[in-house]
């Protein structure tokens, strides 16, 4: 049984196929107990003439996203949650803070997809890993991740080591970055998401992967679920590895959210 996947995208982010029902059916048809959908943020960091097509809503679908979600809540037939997915850029904490107020969210989920401008999780931007030092590359996104944390506006920290998605790894050894993360991710009282996309990209392994979190078990950070569905199909995908995994580290319960309150279940 899959208690929870806790990050749906729907159309309006621009980057995914199908209607909400759509994936309200097939979390059905696997037997999960508790949907959150999770689509991006609008891009509060960009000028108009700046922002990436097909990456996230325009700022005037936020109210409809919101609504669309709370609707099809009280009529779906398991648990439905309202959350979203902000990414986090340095400097610019205020607007992001200003765009999510007026929402009251089941939950808000925090990502880093960009480093210093660098969409490095984007395949038409994979040429930049040449250029750069790989070493280089971990040690500022972790950092970003951190700072995200420490922003006190996110209760899940999505994929976080989203930065191995093409397979590129450090030379040197990630542990220390990895023990600094997760002190801090403990600090500041964030859920780290179990990310099952990655088994779906060319790294082929859940995020966070199994050294990174038994990291985060042994500093008792609470974890939760999601397939990062972009398509109704990939709803509940890679879930019964991810609980597998969390298992084998030691976990028995998952997160679930209401109204930025966590609760926890048995798994």
């Amino acid at each position: 049984m899959i208690p929870v996947d806790n990050h749906l995208h729907s159309r309006l982010c621009g980057h995914a196929t199908g209607e909400v029902g759509a994936y309200i059916s097939q979390a059905v048809r696997l037997g999960i107990k508790e949907v959150g959908f999770c689509d991006h943020l609008p891009l509060y960091f960009l000028p108009p003439d700046k922002m990436i097509p097909d990456y996230a809503m325009n700022e005037d679908e936020l109210p409809g996203y919101v609504n669309m979600i709370r609707k099809l809540a009280d009529q779906a037939p398991l648990q439905v949650k309202l959350g979203i997915e902000a990414d986090f850029i340095p400097g610019q904490e205020e607007k992001l803070a200003a765009m999510l107020a007026p929402h009251k969210f089941d939950f808000i989920t925090g990502s880093v997809h960009f480093i210093d401008g660098w969409g490095f999780d984007n395949p038409a931007e994979r040429a930049e890993y040449a250029r750069r030092d790989i070493d280089t590359i971990y040690q500022r996104y972790f950092a970003l991740a951190q700072q995200a944390a420490q922003t006190g506006l996110f209760d899940i920290m999505a994929h976080p080591d989203l930065i191995k998605k093409f397979n590129y790894r450090p030379h040197q050894d990630p542990r220390p970055l990895y023990e600094e993360t997760a002190r801090v991710f403990k600090n500041a009282g964030v859920c780290v998401e179990v990310n099952s996309a990655g088994l779906r990209y060319p790294v082929q392994e859940i995020y966070p992967g199994p050294e990174l979190l038994q990291i985060f078990f042994a500093h008792g950070l609470p974890v939760t679920l999601g397939s990062d569905a972009h398509r109704p199909e990939d709803v509940g995908a890679g879930l019964p590895q991810a609980l597998e995994l969390i298992r084998s580290v030691g976990y028995r319960e998952v997160a679930t959210f209401s109204n930025q309150q966590i609760k926890f279940v048995s798994i």
